[in-house]
């Protein structure tokens, strides 16, 4: 029997404080994970042949129209307001504009393994910024052991010895760490849209977002002068359908479910659902670090999503 969602007391802000997941919701992490671990792929691929403000650029655009299409065929019209849709540009700023360019620019000079590793700490900077800013969720010392615990798998699977290219592209590098601050910020401030469908934050701040790059993509790149390749073209079809449209659906969900925090979890299962792939498809083999590794990554998502027994005990009273 599936456990109901736990609504618990509202703090000093008038927002809900928590909602008991539900196994439906670390299933759609797990998905999650899946979808945004391709887009590393998907983005390697597509960098070849299109500028990456280009790539970008059509990435938001067509994301955020097909997102679009399929809430006026739900019968879901999106807000007018002013203030609404200021919050869905400065939410396109931090989820989507500045850290998918980061992403793709760095992505043509830092190595893959090396580009996970980085920007799989975002739930660091997440927690952080809990902490010391919004302190909207509890930072207890379970979610701290959670965020160690998850670097520590992702060293253990990946290997140690793939951090010794830290300083060779510092500049990539130092960009994809500006990109998992943004993304922490992202997450934080996607409780603004709390009470709403998840799929008009989605649509609205990736239509926001590809206002900005439009026009940046047309001044810079030029585009109508480029010659894209087949499987860069695919790519960039895979990375803004899946990647993009679907997986921004699922994250707003999550950020009403899971939490800021233990939504930015995800950033941890994107290395073993790759390492995972490998194993199936490639024919790769895990040594037993990597198998202790996963464990870790477990243990670290399950310390940041699981509620605290003792708090959903004193909400049900």
């Amino acid at each position: 029997m599936e456990p109901k969602s736990i609504r618990l007391k509202l703090d000093s802000t008038g927002d809900t404080a928590w909602v008991s997941p539900r196994v439906v919701d670390y299933a759609l992490l797990l998905l999650l994970a899946t979808l945004w671990g391709a887009s590393y792929t998907f983005i390697k691929i597509g960098v070849e042949t299109i500028p990456p403000l280009t790539l970008i650029a059509v990435r938001t655009m067509f994301a955020g129209g097909l997102l679009l299409a399929v809430m006026r065929w739900r019968g879901v019209r999106m807000p007018r307001g002013r203030d609404i849709w200021r919050s869905f540009l400065f939410q396109a700023a931090l989820n989507s504009v500045i850290p998918f360019t980061l992403i793709a620019w760095a992505e043509r000079s830092v190595d893959a393994g090396l580009a996970t590793i980085l920007n799989s700490t975002s739930p660091i900077f997440t927690f952080l910024l809990t902490v010391v800013i919004t302190r909207h969720e509890p930072a207890t010392a379970r979610k701290l052991f959670g965020v160690l615990a998850g670097l520590a798998g992702i060293c253990l699977i990946v290997g140690v010895q793939a951090l010794n290219g830290i300083g060779a592209q510092f500049a990539a590098q130092l960009a994809i760490v500006a990109v998992t601050v943004c993304y922490a910020g992202a997450a934080i401030y996607s409780r603004t849209f709390k009470g709403l469908d998840p799929m008009i934050p989605a649509t609205g701040s990736l239509l926001s977002g590809a206002a900005i790059l439009i026009p940046l993509s047309l001044a810079v790149d030029r585009p109508w002068t480029l010659s894209p390749s087949t499987e860069s073209v695919l790519a960039l079809l895979g990375l803004s359908v899946f990647s993009t449209a679907f997986a921004f659906v699922i994250y707003f969900r999550l950020i009403q479910t899971l939490g800021s925090v233990g939504t930015t979890a995800q950033a941890y299962l994107r290395v073993p659902i790759g390492v995972a792939l490998g194993v199936v498809f490639l024919g790769e083999s895990l040594p037993v670090t990597a198998w202790a590794g996963l464990v870790c990554v477990v243990a670290g998502v399950a310390a940041m999503t699981l509620p605290a027994r003792k708090t959903a005990m004193s909400a049900a009273s």
